[in-house]
């Protein structure tokens, strides 16, 4: 395999983990996974050995390979990588050859895969709640793997948990039975029949009820938010039906959603079968939804097409968005569409001027040797991938002859793992009849240079107008003019556009402090829930600021985790000389209730870091 994986110390190029056939039990009051991890192996090469497996921050107590014990030693720790396990087999395997690895393992309370809940912390104050998230480089922090978006594997699961509580994994879910050894549990199984990454394994357990709001979809939420869930993803199934006529069959079976605790640290995880979601998505009007429809795409581009590195994500997230915005063409009209894509450049120049235009993250593919992906992470694949996708589109002759070479690119390298040469390669050969036009795009800046794209695709911008025209009347008022606002103002405006007039204002200089204080007068933003606009407005204030808002987003950025809002309202308050000291002394305070990831992203932001 070309290129092994800078994030992974496996080497696939020697042996394929193929199949996983897990047991565990998870225990609340240890706050750890114990259980057994048994891998079908290939050797890829004559006289295999030895094999490398990921792991972070766990135990191993003993490891066999078809029955008979193997010696294993941990190498050295790296600082984000975790520990490489090196099994040494009690055998030769000769190319082709399989054999069962059955590992086991004990996680780690800080496991930077799983957030633990007191039943204090759930909705319902009864019962704990655990949920894991794998992506990029988590799932070795759970159990010994090869964890690399190279290899993909099937696998079955039997989770063993407390009765009362219900367990759901990224698979289909294939029965429950009484847990032999102890009466107090029941033991739920999993099956997934599709092979995926392992960044794709998840687990969720804790007291969920289901709504069925779909053919092959339920809703799974606590009981406090699951009617409130069904009502706001009621469009999943025409999303599903939308996506399938665009890109092809669905393959993955059941499509059902989880609503997650307010500390999930993004807005959706595309977990096969099984899609996690932030609650700041539920904003009462499906205004939201453009989260289910990316997590939707993941179906086709991201989970059966897959980028064989992190360096390769926008294959994932590029192509996501690209389809995500299909849909919504497709259901609510071709200028809605051209609005969100619009948007999507906003947040892509909002991101380069954060990490600065130099800065070699922002570039589509980055070299991630010796950097961790979870600081890397930005809009940059989403959004510099989509421009550079929405691009082609318009130059190789609109969106449904672009739609016909993504429909065959996604059956080309379905269950495969590619890079961005792999893509390029296909894309000429695709349109081998347009090579003249091809040549003319600046591929080199496009993938490898920092900063703006190169060029900039064509917008249609009727929906963006009355955006516009409302935020540069704010920039260019004087203290005289600002009496000349009035609520009607937001009359014919929806709440896409209210976020995007918020955005447009967030990418100029700050406002004067009594240009907020009089929008909030008449536009009343304070009372607004949706999430994606109180974020906007709250960062406007802070940036103006406003010491009123300090405590409004000191609130929003601990009440819930998710990190698009979390790290830039803490690092607003943070720039803020009145909010300084406050920031760091509530990221203090909630710091042990965070998700593991987002307190150590937060924690560099803030200059805490241990």
């Amino acid at each position: 395999m070309a290129g092994e994986d800078p994030c992974s110390f496996a080497s696939p190029s020697c042996c394929l983990t193929r199949h996983l056939y897990l047991r565990c039990r998870v225990d609340f009051g240890a706050r750890a996974l114990r259980g057994t991890a048994a891998f079908t192996a290939r050797a890829e090469r004559d006289a295999l050995r030895c094999l490398v497996l990921d792991t972070k921050d766990l135990q191993v107590f003993k490891v066999t390979v078809n029955g008979q014990d193997a010696t294993f030693v941990f190498g050295e720790k790296h600082s984000f990588k975790g520990t490489p396990l090196e099994i040494t087999l009690p055998f030769e395997l000769r190319r082709g050859q399989e054999a069962i690895i059955e590992i086991s393992f004990e996680s780690s309370p800080k496991s930077s895969a799983l957030q633990w809940f007191s039943p204090e912390q759930t909705s319902g104050k009864k019962h704990p709640f655990l949920f894991s998230q794998c992506q990029a480089t988590h799932c070795r922090a759970i159990f010994p793997c090869q964890d690399t978006p190279a290899v993909k594997l099937t696998y079955y699961a039997e989770v063993s948990v407390p009765k009362e509580l219900v367990a759901l994994m990224s698979a289909n879910r294939s029965g429950e039975m009484p847990d032999p050894e102890d009466s107090s549990r029941k033991i739920y199984c999993f099956s997934q029949n599709v092979p995926i990454p392992c960044y794709l394994i998840a687990l969720v357990v804790g007291a969920l009820e289901s709504r069925k709001i779909g053919p092959r979809t339920l809703v799974w939420a606590e009981k406090e938010l699951v009617d409130k869930s069904a009502y706001e993803f009621a469009e999943a199934e025409a999303m599903l039906k939308t996506a399938e006529d665009l890109a092809g069959p669905y393959v993955w079976g059941q499509y059902d959603l989880l609503v997650l605790p307010p500390s999930f640290p993004y807005g959706g995880m595309e977990n096969p079968c099984l899609t996690f979601v932030t609650p700041t998505l539920l904003a009462g009007d499906r205004s939201l939804s453009s989260v289910i429809a990316h997590e939707i795409s993941h179906s086709w581009t991201g989970n059966l097409v897959t980028n064989r590195t992190w360096e390769h994500f926008w294959l994932n997230e590029g192509h996501t968005v690209y389809l995500e915005r299909r849909i919504g063409g497709r259901l609510f009209g071709e200028q809605f569409r051209h609005f969100h894509a619009l948007g999507g450049w906003r947040e892509l120049q909002n991101t380069i001027n954060t990490f600065g235009d130099k800065n070699p993250v922002t570039n589509l593919v980055p070299n991630l040797s010796e950097v961790d992906p979870d600081e890397a992470y930005s809009s940059v694949p989403y959004e510099k991938g989509f421009a550079l996708l929405f691009y082609l589109e318009q130059l190789l002759g609109g969106p449904d002859i672009f739609m016909g070479f993504l429909k065959t690119y996604i059956q080309q390298f379905a269950y495969k793992s590619i890079v961005t040469e792999d893509w390029k390669k296909f894309l000429y050969s695709y349109f081998k009849d347009k090579v003249d036009v091809l040549d003319q795009v600046d591929w080199n800046s496009w993938f490898y240079a920092p900063g703006m794209p190169p060029a900039k695709p064509t917008y249609d911008t009727t929906l963006a107008n009355a955006c516009i025209a409302l935020s540069q009347r704010w920039i260019k008022a004087k203290e005289s003019d600002l009496c000349s606002f009035s609520s009607a103002d937001l009359k014919e405006m929806s709440s896409h556009q209210l976020i995007e007039f918020l955005a447009l204002l967030l990418l100029e200089a700050p406002l004067p402090v009594s240009h907020v204080k009089r929008m909030q007068q008449v536009y009343d933003f304070n009372a607004i829930h949706n999430s994606e606009i109180r974020f906007r407005w709250l960062r406007l204030c802070i940036k103006s600021k406003w010491e009123e808002a300090i405590p409004l987003a000191l609130k929003m950025a601990t009440d819930q985790g998710r990190m698009k809002f979390t790290r830039p309202l803490f690092r607003d308050l943070y720039s803020f000389d009145k909010s300084r000291d406050l920031a760091v002394k509530a990221f203090l305070e909630h710091r042990a209730s965070m998700h593991p990831v987002t307190s150590m992203l937060v924690g560099k932001d803030l200059k805490q870091d241990q």
